[in-house]
């Protein structure tokens, strides 16, 4: 669903189906920005995070999650320490998603 509205809105969407699969493109592509659920197959969205911040390619990528995840709820802290930028909880509709990753691109547009 976020995947269609945001590439109707003009982004271009890469998507993966697990954690090590996104981890692996993003060293690949190098994005201007993540999108990932904190509970993902794989390595979960947390240590996605940890990765791609702990990466000199990757370091400076924002990473925003969207989540519904229950460990989430119980330590809304974990996800900004293991490194995302901003936690949108689920339900989100793709206004608000489309709305946060343009803060962020305009901001770097500015830098």
């Amino acid at each position: 669903m976020y995947a269609r509205w945001l590439t109707q809105a003009g982004f271009h969407v890469e998507q993966a189906h697990n954690g090590l699969q996104a981890l692996e493109r993003a060293f690949e592509l190098v994005p201007d920005i993540v999108v990932t659920d904190l509970n993902i197959p794989g390595i979960d969205g947390f240590e996605l995070t940890r990765r791609l911040k702990q990466d000199p390619r990757t370091s400076r990528v924002p990473v925003v999650a969207v989540t519904g995840y229950a460990a989430f709820a119980a330590d809304p802290g974990r996800a900004q320490r293991a490194g995302c930028d901003v936690v949108l909880e689920k339900p989100c509709s793709p206004e608000d998603l489309e709305s946060t990753l343009r803060t962020f691109i305009d901001g770097a547009a500015r830098s």
